[in-house]
């Protein structure tokens, strides 16, 4: 076990010590806010000048009511449609039939430049309103557009999952939508540990196998030890990150959402998770009621952090393994590349399993994606979010955990013979029987 903790050390300290570690430590978290933010930053920025488009408007019903904004100005014009469209000064043409009201197809727009999907859209629904109401005049009834007006509702609510317990029934405020955002992030992060961190130690591998430099260590420490260190040492290196992400998730929770959120926020949100009264009644949306509640609750996060760190040390072991002895059985990166599709492919069913969890939690396939060692860190942590039940999580840990042993005693019998192997990609039969032997 020394010589195993010397190893760890080595991989440990040779990775963290380098500038990207720190820098994407660092950046990680700014990026996903940033990639958050950029849509919104997008649209706010993304908007050109103010296009003018003539309408011609043989109905006399539609142009007088439309509405320009600071995207589009419209001008009705009581000219040919070829007079308006010779004009190059303009945007463009809408002409508008005389029988709209009844086909509302009877409608073309002809553009100098290209169009957008917002403009056709702000087109579309302003016309849409315009002859629904027309048509609603046809049956002569008195205030029937206040009428239609006064019976549109819209219904808002606020979930809660009951948790039984020993002192009876708690009432917990629930959002399907933060549920589905943070099994997301917490799906694709373990995607991208399990790939990126894989492949660092298959390349590790290679490249030390390349210089020789295996052959030398080889006769200091059994190829099982070396190849559990170069594992252990890397994953420790993926604990570190993401025990630093922890730390600043939970103490801006604890420390800085708080204080800068106002008191009768606060106090409104305890109110409204204690069951004392619903989002509605507080007049507080109900997926940033769940946001702000999970974002200020230390023990969740914590909670949710210890699952991600264990599944992320079992999927990366189980994955690790394999990665390991297919870069001992190759001299190069490209060699390697065929021999780990098999591995690659089920990392990335893992993730397509994942997108149907967000559709149904409790799912035959979400809940056997989720227990299967092979798909289960991905899935698994796209299903924490949704409150799964506590023995479904404990049943997968221990299935996969049980799978890396069986892993690494295989993966460390082709590794015993890949890293002397020279000159030579072996394949699928002969990998086998390595294994066998």
């Amino acid at each position: 076990m020394n010589k195993i903790g010397i190893i760890i050390t080595r991989e440990f300290n040779e990775r963290v010590r380098k500038k990207s570690f720190i820098i994407t430590t660092i950046l990680m978290p700014l990026l996903m806010i940033g990639l958050m933010v950029a849509p919104s930053l997008m649209m706010l920025f993304a908007k050109g000048e103010q296009k003018s488009l003539v309408v011609i408007d043989q109905s006399g019903i539609i142009a007088p009511q439309l509405e320009g904004d600071e995207e589009i100005n419209f001008t009705p014009m009581d000219v040919t449609l070829d007079e308006a469209r010779a004009d190059s000064n303009i945007f463009g043409v809408l002409w508008i039939g005389s029988d709209v009201v009844d086909n509302p197809s009877n409608v073309k727009l002809y553009t100098n430049s290209s169009s957008s999907m917002s403009l056709e859209s702000n087109l579309a629904s302003q016309m849409e309103k315009i002859i629904e109401r027309e048509r609603l005049k046809r049956y002569d009834i008195e205030n029937l557009e206040q009428i239609m007006q006064d019976v549109k509702v819209k219904v808002s609510f606020t979930t809660f999952r009951n948790d039984l317990s020993e002192e009876g029934e708690d009432e917990e405020a629930t959002s399907s939508t933060i549920a589905y955002l943070l099994g997301l992030v917490l799906g694709m992060m373990l995607y991208m540990f399990l790939i990126i961190y894989g492949s660092m130690v298959m390349t590790s591998v290679i490249e030390e196998k390349g210089s020789r430099v295996l052959d030398v260590l080889v006769s200091s420490v059994s190829p099982f030890q070396l190849m559990m260190g170069k594992i252990l040492g890397v994953a420790s290196v993926a604990v570190t990150q993401i025990a630093i992400w922890g730390v600043l998730v939970c103490g801006i929770g604890a420390v800085v959402l708080p204080a800068l959120m106002p008191e009768d926020v606060m106090q409104t949100v305890e109110a409204v998770q204690m069951g004392q009264m619903t989002s509605v009644e507080a007049d507080i949306d109900a997926d940033l009621l769940s946001a702000v509640s999970l974002a200020t609750d230390v023990g969740g996060l914590i909670m949710m952090f210890v699952w991600l760190l264990l599944f992320l040390v079992g999927g990366f072991l189980f994955y690790s393994a394999m990665f390991a002895a297919v870069g001992s059985a190759v001299d190069s990166i490209q060699d390697a590349n065929q021999l780990q599709t098999p591995i690659t492919v089920p990392i990335i069913l893992a993730l397509i399993l994942a997108m149907s969890v967000f559709n149904d939690p409790n799912s035959t396939l979400a809940f056997w994606g989720s227990i299967i060692p092979f798909t289960s860190p991905v899935v698994m942590m796209a299903r924490v979010p949704f409150g799964i039940p506590t023995w479904q999580i404990i049943l997968s840990l221990v299935l996969l955990y049980a799978s890396v042993v069986a892993m690494a005693w295989a993966a460390g019998k082709i590794y015993r013979v890949g890293i002397f192997m020279h000159g030579k990609k072996p394949s699928f039969k002969e990998l086998l029987s390595w294994i066998k032997q």
